[in-house]
């Protein structure tokens, strides 16, 4: 039986199996059912979604599926993920449904399960609500119910989320849900505005200061520009006004040339760029520079060392993590942790060590004393925070991060040996790696989804690394490529 859950939560085209509405019922009415054995009693559910036209459908057909099983749900419309993660850790809620696809383009979506305590939800139930899955489509596997998956009416499902998704502001306009009022949905959303603006950004101030937010069309459009002007910020907004398609479209933290223009036109202090979830954060400097998620996270973990909240001197980062961002640790005496790819992963080590700071170079950030899931909502405000109490601009507090060349070289092959058994890989490996000694780095993986062997290598000097990387990538393709 394949897996419809990944590490991110059950994803696809929206329409198409699985998130098509004959699915959708049966994943809300197997969660219900799973949790009302869990709980002895008839569980309570929240729900959120981003801004895409699929969304309202999806939700009304798992509201559905878990109402007829008897569970108690509630819809806070159009909020960010880890505005949901807020939710069922508050409520609190047995279960906290998002319904996105992230930085994916508007045909897609996903559904993402999140814990009472804001953790993706375990894969063991997973695996129970896919068994249920298949059993109530009558089919064996995932192609069989491919094959036997018809989209929604188009006339249908655009028409119903016309309506619903105006209704993103904060105070909300339209009803959200079956049996949700704009009421009870606006109040679930001004319930996490206030926790962001009343508890995490509590005591701090932004009179003087213009940011630019870039919110992709997505479910930031509304919450990011109230929570910072509310803070007292000049904000200039752009990308919020989404039409169900329009989410990430050459906007967002994938396509930040916009807002550097912004950011340039406006003289802002800085800009912030949000994925379609704003579960991710990157930032532009007043200069119109990037600034990733590795560099968020080095400023940040110099603040957090200077005010003693650092704990073992750590930082979670993923093996994709530029070297630069190790070394300018290194050299504050601090270490960094590197894990699997994956948010999921990074938490998982800041679980076990007690860190207190993770990320990803994407912009996922994780402050795990405030919340589980990533924020982006959380790392702007952290990142305010840094320039307030310093006074010094973005652009000086990345400084001591220096970026190292990096070059990524993709290999189809036709099987996935480890790389250790492969004698001339390992051997070309070694010689690599001690050829560029500390000041390099060579990370050598298979794709999780793809036939492909991936080659990276960090080094001083880009010609150098793009000749090794070259080297070890044609031996893989002889050796382990396709006929």
């Amino acid at each position: 039986m394949k897996k419809l859950f990944g590490t991110d939560g059950m994803r696809g085209e929206a329409g198409r199996f699985p998130l098509d509405a004959e699915t959708m019922r049966a994943t809300g009415r197997s969660l219900a059912m799973r949790l009302a054995v869990q709980t002895g009693r008839a569980p309570r559910i929240v729900l959120g979604r981003d801004t895409r036209e699929s969304g309202a459908w999806i939700e009304d057909a798992f509201l559905s599926g878990a109402r007829a099983a008897g569970a108690v749900c509630e819809s806070a419309g159009v909020i960010t993920t880890p505005g949901v993660a807020f939710l069922a850790r508050t409520l609190p809620a047995d279960a906290g449904i998002v319904i996105s696809a992230s930085h994916n383009p508007f045909q897609d979506n996903g559904i993402k399960i999140f814990a009472p305590d804001g953790r993706k939800f375990d894969e063991a139930t997973e695996r129970l609500i896919e068994a249920d899955i298949y059993a109530a489509r009558g089919v064996q596997d995932a192609e069989d119910a491919t094959a036997a998956t018809l989209a929604p009416p188009a006339t249908d499902a655009g028409a119903t989320e016309t309506t619903r998704s105006s209704g993103v502001g904060v105070e909300g306009e339209t009803v959200d849900a079956p049996g949700e009022t704009t009421e009870a949905s606006a109040a679930l959303r001004a319930r996490y505005l206030e926790y962001l603006a009343g508890d995490v950004a509590r005591g701090l101030r932004l009179d003087g200061q213009s940011i630019v937010l870039d919110c992709a069309n997505g479910a930031s459009s509304a919450l990011a520009p109230a929570l910072f002007e509310r803070l007292g910020a000049r904000v200039f907004a752009i990308n919020h006004t989404p039409d169900g398609r329009n989410i990430n479209l050459d906007s967002g933290s994938l396509h930040i040339e916009g807002l550097q223009r912004k950011v340039s036109e406006t003289r802002a202090t800085l800009g912030v760029a949000y994925d379609g979830d704003a579960d991710r954060a990157l930032f532009v400097d007043a200069q119109g520079n990037l600034v990733d998620g590795d560099a968020t996270l080095w400023v940040l973990a110099a603040r957090m060392q200077a005010r003693g909240e650092l704990a073992g001197d750590a930082v979670v980062a993923t093996v994709m993590s530029n070297l630069g961002l190790e070394l300018a640790l290194k050299a504050r005496g601090l270490m960094l942790l590197r894990t699997d790819v994956g948010d999921k992963y990074v938490l998982e080590e800041l679980l076990r060590t007690g860190a207190t700071l993770g990320g990803e170079q994407s912009g996922h950030i994780i402050f795990p004393r405030e919340s589980l899931a990533g924020d982006g909502l959380i790392t702007t405000i952290q990142m305010l925070r840094a320039l307030s109490e310093t006074g010094r601009a973005l652009q000086q507090l990345t400084e001591g991060f220096v970026r190292y060349p990096q070059v990524l070289v993709n290999v189809r092959v036709g099987e996935k040996r480890p790389f250790e058994e492969v004698a001339e890989i390992a051997r070309r490996k070694r010689e690599v790696e001690a050829r560029l000694g500390a000041q390099g780095r060579l990370l050598l993986r298979y794709s999780g989804t793809e036939n492909l062997a991936r080659v990276m290598i960090e080094g001083q000097s880009q010609d150098e690394i793009e000749e090794l990387a070259g080297s070890l990538a044609g031996l893989i393709g002889q050796v382990l490529g396709v006929n």
